[in-house]
């Protein structure tokens, strides 16, 4: 059975609201953030910056997914989970109206609209992203929470590899316009199922939240006094900066320059969560005996070669599209491996008790420089007046600097101090398959505090 239920899994069934949850958000959140909405800026005519801007929306809107930890004494953790993710699935109906409207030609106001559509979805989804996974890691008891994450990483896995799917053959059988608001419109009816799932979950007390003035003092100590955190935040900062740009722009490319259909990227998409899925797979088995360096190793190695595939793809001028399958692939191991040892890494690095801060000032950091890196590429991406839409040898410069970024973090490397054996981890189950955004869902401000010893049960 793919859901628990009463008679195959008693102690799962009173929490499988939370599982339904991460199942129908699944729908929405790879539609709306993802490379399906990058696909759909591209239809309208967006150029690079354009892409990039929407694109780097989640990333730079990390702060106020900080700030917003601050209302969970006031509002509580059902309260602000539920006033975001309430507030973004109405955001959907924005590009499934210009979806509807099928437009022949450009319009510059359309693209206007999915711009600030997009920001106001990212800004509400800050604001309930950070409660969320506390509030579930407080709700979950700590004997079945193993049991719990994995089966939600597999009920997430299952509804993007099958919903990419049948996108796939939306665009193979409708007209693009068509497919686009079905697309859009299973995202929406994802959005809402997943709230009604929200909110059956019962509400557990509300959190001491770190005050201002800790905040205050300790970021600036943290971020610049010689520390081995201090080293790997900023070890942590150019790679994040050098990737970020990957997935918009890939995508980008391949529709506007290199001929593929929309169909076929969605085939491409599915494949990274396939290396995801891998990658994830074959750590969980290893990394407590070998430690999270040598995963980081084999992300940059990875990425690296990601970047020279597709300096030799665009040096052949796009004739070699068979190389873009195993490319897709590598970039989910690649990105799978880097998350998971960054988040087995931190949880070694700092102790339990006053983690709570480094960890979100960590992604807040590189979430937010990571964001502005579309932006700024996507703007010298740009090109005016010409038949092709991506400027090629400054995309092929992004590569290069990439293969640069990848060389000089493996050498590195020996800085990283790792003591090896198992250290835990600061996130399980389905985060593991949003393998950038899940740094930023670590940040939470709350402190720590005692379990209770009995959980609700419905």
């Amino acid at each position: 059975m793919l859901f628990p239920t009463q008679s195959t899994d008693p102690d799962l069934y009173p929490h499988r609201h939370g599982l339904y949850f991460s199942f129908f958000n699944a729908f929405n959140w790879q539609v709306a953030i993802g490379t399906p909405t990058v696909l759909f800026m591209q239809q309208l005519g967006a150029d690079s910056f354009q892409v990039g801007i929407v694109f780097a929306w989640t990333f730079l809107l990390t702060p106020i997914q900080v700030l917003s930890t601050a209302l969970l004494p006031r509002l509580g953790f059902k309260r602000l989970t539920l006033l975001g993710w309430s507030a973004r699935g109405w955001c959907l109906l924005v590009p499934a109206g210009l979806s509807f409207v099928a437009p022949t030609e450009p319009v510059p106001w359309m693209i206007y609209a999915m711009i600030t559509a997009m920001f106001i979805y990212s800004f509400t989804r800050a604001l309930g992203t950070a409660s969320l996974t506390t509030w579930m890691y407080q709700l979950i008891p700590s004997s079945i929470r193993g049991r719990y994450w994995a089966t939600d990483q597999i009920l997430s896995g299952v509804a993007i590899v099958g919903s990419l799917i049948f996108y796939s053959l939306l665009f193979t059988l409708l007209p693009i316009y068509w497919a686009f608001l079905v697309q859009y419109t299973i995202a929406i009816v994802g959005a809402w199922l997943a709230y009604v799932q929200l909110n059956r979950l019962p509400d557990v007390d509300r959190p001491k939240v770190m005050s201002l003035e800790k905040i205050l003092t300790e970021t600036p100590r943290l971020v610049t006094r010689p520390s081995e955190f201090r080293t790997y935040l900023w070890m942590s900062v150019p790679l994040f900066a050098a990737i970020t740009p990957i997935a918009p722009f890939a995508a980008f490319y391949l529709k506007s320059t290199g001929g593929l259909t929309t169909a076929h990227i969605m085939m491409l998409t599915m494949l990274t969560y396939f290396g995801l899925i891998a990658a994830n797979t074959y750590m969980r088995a290893h990394m407590d005996k070998v430690g999270a360096k040598p995963f980081f190793l084999v992300s940059y190695v990875a990425h690296a070669l990601i970047a020279l595939g597709w300096i030799l793809f665009l040096y052949v001028e796009g004739r070699w599209m068979l190389m873009m399958p195993v490319i897709y692939f590598l970039q989910g191991v690649a990105s799978g491996c880097w998350t998971s040892a960054n988040l087995n890494y931190l949880a070694k690095l700092l102790p339990e008790e006053g983690r709570a801060l480094p960890v979100s000032i960590h992604g807040a950091v590189i979430t937010f420089i990571g964001g502005c890196s579309p932006v700024i590429w996507g703007l010298f991406m740009k090109t005016e007046g010409s038949t092709n839409p991506v400027n090629v040898p400054v995309f092929e410069l992004f590569f290069v600097t990439l293969v640069i970024v990848c060389l000089v973090l493996s050498l590195l490397l020996t800085r990283l101090p790792e003591k090896v054996g198992g250290g835990g981890t600061l996130l399980q189950g389905g985060w593991t398959l949003r393998p950038f955004r899940s740094v930023a869902n670590v940040i939470t401000l709350v402190e720590r505090t005692k379990e209770p010893e009995q959980r609700p049960k419905s």
